[in-house]
């Protein structure tokens, strides 16, 4: 069992996430989520789906990045 780095549970089929060269351990998707998922850089809301990312900075959507003045962000779906 490992105890999960968010909420603390000690789960049995708690998970690693593999990224950015760290091991990160959860017990679910939430606490992964709670802490891996980037904040949008205008409305602070968690980008859980596939975002924007313009200079560096993420953004849940087009709106969001031109709205924080980047030029030339369109929506893809």
């Amino acid at each position: 069992m490992a105890r999960c780095e968010v909420c603390g549970n000690d789960y049995g089929m708690s998970f690693e996430v593999h990224a950015q060269g760290g091991v990160h351990v959860f017990d679910c998707f939430a606490c992964a989520i709670h802490r891996m998922a980037p904040i949008c850089e205008h409305c602070r809301v968690q980008v859980i789906g596939q975002g924007v990312e313009a200079d560096g900075q993420w953004y849940c959507g087009a709106h969001c990045a031109r709205a924080e003045g980047k030029a030339g962000i369109v929506d893809k779906v």
